[in-house]
């Protein structure tokens, strides 16, 4: 078709047509019968295994044929005789009445593709159009829907559920927001929620729809409730001392036990910094940057030691579990801080040198003056005077009272063998 004026008038008419090579590679079409591009390429592509199906009328060159809900003459070829290997068809839509071209191509392509679910019936229940992701619903694709009735799909008290709905949106002439119960293709419920509203197709008054699956959402939002009702059970029930803190470290919600454990009220105690609620020790630099480490996303879990503060200015020395929760691009959201140890609370006392906590280790483990000297490499007198020195600064007057208050300070780890600092980096560790 080499005429620009003759194209130009077909594409203000319900006809379309298109001219292919020997291959059948499409050289060129046209016409007004198809609002977008990829609905014509739809209706070549049933041209073309129309005409290769066994004993298919197209060998008598005019048949009729159905697409998308409508009826089409179709011929082909329309000479005998191709142009440089060409050979040419036409499609003409019977009892479509001549209307403007459909001016949002474009866009019908993009629903086509998009992933809400998207339809349009005639007052029949007939399928004009659907998109693929309506199709997928019935586990199919929108060429098995297209010309076919709702009760071919549909369950009888569902089909007469979405006619009734049909009637009661063209009889309004208002669009009607609806949830729709299906039945997924492996067998499951599901589940989406959209519109429906009326529409003009081909001078015909249709009902069209558009709705978005929520299944998955709303399965995840069951899931997330049923975790966060989980962890707050545990939060609350099992005793443990526990909080959630935000990335800047403050308190969002703690458990009653955490609240116990300071000597405050929960309220008091949820948006407190919880840097307020840490005794000053040589070991808070270490804690600080393994808390750094885990906003940063370097780890997900920290397990150490902290020495914590109540109102009452008394201290306890804990076994403390970090562990980063919520990530949010290069940083975490929140950090889940547990106890699982604590010492029983007591009044601050003078920090202790290496030295001082490693001869408690070994006291502690049953050494005498003369072990000690002999594993620290210090002369007996040395030892002798960390041991007074010891007594004088914990408050005990002989060697297991100043055991037993090595472990009630928190300054020996309480479940460790052989003793060892309860601040020491490695279970092997005696500093």
């Amino acid at each position: 078709m080499d005429d620009s004026s003759l194209k130009a008038l077909l594409e203000h008419l319900p006809v379309f047509w298109w001219e292919v090579d020997e291959p059948w590679q499409v050289r060129e079409r046209g016409g007004g019968a198809f609002a977008d591009t990829g609905t014509a390429q739809r209706f070549l592509d049933r041209m073309r295994q129309e005409l290769s199906a066994p004993g298919h009328p197209a060998r008598e060159d005019c048949w009729q044929t159905r697409f998308d809900g409508r009826t089409f003459d179709v011929s082909w070829p329309l000479d005998e005789r191709g142009v440089h290997g060409r050979t040419r068809g036409l499609a003409v839509e019977v009892d479509a009445r001549p209307e403007t071209p459909r001016r949002y191509a474009a866009f019908a392509g993009l629903v086509n593709l998009a992933p809400a679910a998207a339809f349009i019936r005639d007052c029949d229940g007939r399928y004009l159009w659907a998109n693929h992701a309506y199709a997928h619903l019935y586990g199919t694709v929108p060429e098995e829907l297209i010309g076919k009735r709702i009760e071919d799909f549909d369950a009888p008290a569902e089909a007469a559920q979405f006619r009734a709905l049909d009637q009661e949106i063209l009889g309004r002439g208002a669009p009607v927001r609806h949830t729709l119960d299906y039945r997924r293709p492996d067998g499951s419920a599901g589940q989406a929620v959209g519109h429906r509203f009326p529409v003009r197709e081909n001078a015909r008054s249709c009902v069209a729809g558009i709705y978005v699956d929520i299944t998955d959402h709303l399965r995840a939002t069951v899931q997330r409730q049923e975790a966060e009702d989980s962890l707050r059970a545990l939060r609350d029930h099992s005793g443990l001392p526990c909080a959630l803190l935000s990335a800047n470290g403050r308190v969002v919600r703690a458990s009653s036990a955490a609240a116990e454990l300071f000597g405050l009220s929960l309220p008091d105690l949820v948006g407190r910094r919880a840097d307020t609620l840490l005794a000053p020790e040589p070991g808070l630099d270490r804690l600080h940057h393994r808390w750094n480490g885990l906003i940063a996303r370097r780890t997900r879990r920290v397990e150490t030691s902290a020495l914590l503060v109540d109102a009452q200015g008394r201290q306890r020395r804990t076994q403390l579990h970090l562990t980063a929760v919520g990530h949010s691009g290069a940083r975490v959201r929140h950090v889940w801080a547990v106890v699982t140890h604590q010492s029983l609370p007591h009044e601050a006392h003078p920090s202790l040198t290496a030295t001082q906590i490693r001869i408690l280790s070994l006291l502690a483990a049953g050494s005498s003056n003369g072990d000690i000297a002999t594993s620290l490499k210090l002369s007996r007198q040395t030892v002798d005077y960390h041991l007074s020195r010891l007594r004088e600064l914990l408050g005990a007057d002989t060697r297991p009272a100043l055991v037993a208050r090595a472990y009630v300070l928190g300054i020996l780890a309480p479940r460790a063998w052989p003793p060892r600092s309860a601040t020491a980096g490695h279970p092997l560790s005696t500093a």
